[in-house]
């Protein structure tokens, strides 16, 4: 399956119904009152989450989302049928914007969640409505009114509690098939990745979270080098990051220097997301001495003095546990305090807020540049999402 995260739809809800001009008309009543019934609401379009999706391909061969028409009203009081609204399934992380005034209209995070995304028409009124003490014989009726239609753009970032950051080959899909069921492809060279992943980690039958690896950052990434950022959108919803750097990379790069870079590209997408909670992990340690381990953890924390720092071996397993339970103690945390503090809750949100506004902002650079770019030059890269 072709892993899409992006699309652009319109939504067109359906338009109400009129209301019906008639007279009661009967063998003893040859001069009725007014009986005309009132339209029928027009459809709306809904979005629902739906947790088996974990990509917007369908939505690509459906770019018209239209609801239902009300029916007209009738005689003798009969209101007429409302349009049927449609329910669109998608993926639990979309985030609808409104591709006209760029507002977000909100998201889809939880499994069944509906969200309205253009409202139905409202129906027009039968002369039956108009009746009072001074018009017994009103002929006036008006029309339903036509539904929104709003083009629409869906954008899917997956929902996860850690993301795993790092250059190309810094380790990050060997760690995540090393503590979960997924089985990322692993390779030594560079850009293996070219997909998210997400795994499960299970520390206990009430304690489990989830982490998303994504393709590795280069030097220049934030000017379209290498994959470029764009699928940093989907590290947006975690709430901590793992920085993974490699303690001796093929390159003879320093692992420092590798570091700084990486992060300098995140501040370049967002600084609201480079403001996330970081902690750096140093990979790969079995190839080297446990001295030239010390030697690098010291350096790194030199850079990130309060920031906590693992060395670990994804091949050996040596100190992953030790990191797994770390993670799991603030991951618990970080869920506690959504449920329990208000005050939390409100800076979580507006973080969102922000991050939605940046990946926006991203997006349509991106979308400027493809356009400044000759035809040509505008490769695309099929990718394949799995979630294991």
């Amino acid at each position: 399956m072709k892993f899409v995260d992006e699309v652009t739809v319109t939504a067109n809800a359906g338009r109400g119904g009129d209301g019906c001009l008639s007279f009661l008309r009967r063998a003893n009543y040859a001069k009725g009152g007014p009986d005309g019934g009132n339209g029928g609401a027009g459809g709306s379009v809904y979005l629902v989450g739906d947790p088996s999706l974990n990509t917007l391909v369908d939505l690509r061969f459906k770019p018209q989302l239209k609801a239902a028409n009300g029916q007209q009203g009738s005689g003798s009081l009969k209101k007429g049928a409302n349009g049927k609204s449609i329910d669109v399934l998608v993926p639990c992380g979309t985030t609808v914007i409104d591709d006209d005034t760029l507002m977000v209209l909100g998201d889809v995070t939880d499994p069944g969640q509906r969200l309205r995304v253009a409202a139905g028409g409202k129906p027009g009124r039968g002369n039956a409505s108009f009746k009072s003490s001074t018009n017994r014989a009103p002929r006036i009726t008006t029309q339903g009114e036509r539904g929104e239609t709003k083009q629409i753009r869906l954008q899917l970032r997956v929902l996860a509690d850690v993301g795993l950051l790092g250059m190309p080959n810094a380790g990050k899909s060997t760690l995540l098939s090393a503590v979960s069921a997924s089985r990322p492809k692993i390779a030594d060279y560079p850009f293996t990745t070219l997909h998210p992943s997400l795994g499960v980690v299970r520390l206990g039958t009430d304690n489990s979270f989830v982490i998303a690896d994504v393709p590795g950052l280069i030097a220049g990434a934030s000017r379209g080098l290498g994959l470029g950022l764009r699928f940093l959108r989907h590290l947006t919803r975690t709430s901590i990051l793992l920085h993974l750097v490699e303690v001796n990379p093929p390159d003879g790069s320093d692992p420092c220097a590798n570091l700084e870079s990486v992060e300098n590209e995140l501040a370049a997408y967002s600084e609201t997301l480079a403001n996330t909670p970081i902690y750096t992990v140093l990979t790969k340690t079995d190839t080297v001495s446990s001295s030239q381990v010390d030697t690098v953890v010291a350096a790194l924390r030199e850079i990130a003095p309060n920031r906590p720092t693992y060395a670990i071996s994804s091949v050996t397993n040596a100190g992953v546990s030790e990191l797994m339970g770390f993670l799991g103690e603030r991951v618990r945390e970080a869920k506690r305090s959504l449920a329990d503090d208000s005050d939390y809750r409100l800076d979580v949100q507006s973080r969102r807020d922000r991050l939605a506004l940046d990946t926006l902002d991203r997006s349509l650079e991106e979308r400027r540049a493809l356009k400044d770019k000759p035809t040509a030059d505008a490769d695309q890269v099929e990718v394949i999402y799995r979630r294991d």
